[in-house]
């Protein structure tokens, strides 16, 4: 993914909390560090102070990756997928949306990841004043699939018209990020309703085993990535490198703007 954006002639900075300080650009050891090593704290917004005051090797989600990004100057963050509301539990819902509605960058993502209740959290984007856009697209991605079920009603057909978006929401003080949906390539998505199928069975498992709050999200991924036999694992290498790569075109164009 950083060879990626730098191909597409920008910076890429990759953030984590190492024993205790945030660190924005990790090196290529303590990344492989984070692929590696187990006891790793995962920390939301929240969680920052915490991770650093008890000196913590933390990875860092959506919310805390683009609020440490914003205190940072940067105005363009990649990700896979956000978090939202799950489904089957009552009020979990992400720190992710309420970070997305008073950090001002714009995240490139496929989506809201395919565990969670897309219709529930597409309206409390809105609801939480995210501007959603679609890149060449005007159904909202699925993660692993390219359409769901859902509209997007705003569609940018370029990175600069990605990049411009950022620029009046900023130059206008309107809190909150700008969320750039891009599709996974076609070659490599699975079709929603197999993926809606592998996603109902792991969710009942979870909720049979009592599997809830920050466990949930990992034990979920893990499971789809056994049912669809290495699929989704697949899938989701492939978006995260084609969204890394518009994020870096975006990012270049923001610098020909300013």
């Amino acid at each position: 993914m950083e060879q990626l954006v730098r191909s597409e002639g920008a910076t890429p900075r990759t953030i984590g909390i190492v024993d205790g300080n945030v660190v924005i650009g990790l090196s290529q050891e303590q990344i492989e560090f984070f692929a590696t090593a187990s006891g790793i704290m995962k920390a939301a917004t929240s969680e920052i102070p915490v991770a650093c005051a008890l000196g913590a090797d933390a990875a860092t989600t959506v919310s805390a990756t683009i609020r440490l990004a914003s205190d940072a100057g940067i105005s363009v963050m990649c990700t896979g997928g956000i978090g939202g509301v799950h489904r089957d539990v009552p009020w979990d819902v992400s720190q992710d949306i309420f970070e997305l509605s008073r950090t001002t960058v714009l995240v490139v993502c496929s989506g809201v990841k395919s565990i969670l209740n897309m219709g529930k959290t597409i309206e409390f984007l809105e609801t939480f004043g995210v501007t959603v856009i679609g890149y060449r697209t005007d159904r909202f991605p699925a993660f692993y699939s390219r359409k769901s079920p859902y509209s997007v009603a705003y569609t940018v057909n370029t990175p600069k018209e990605a990049a411009m978006v950022l620029v009046e929401k900023k130059k206008r003080r309107l809190f909150g990020s700008v969320l750039l949906l891009n599709p996974i390539p076609e070659g490599d998505e699975i079709p929603f309703p197999q993926v809606q199928h592998y996603v109902e069975i792991a969710s009942k498992e979870a909720v049979e085993s009592g599997v809830s709050g920050k466990a949930l999200t990992p034990y979920l991924l893990k499971r789809l990535n056994e049912l669809s036999e290495g699929m989704t694992l697949r899938a989701n290498v492939s978006l995260l490198k084609n969204n890394a790569a518009l994020a870096g075109q975006v990012a270049k164009e923001l610098q020909n703007a300013y």
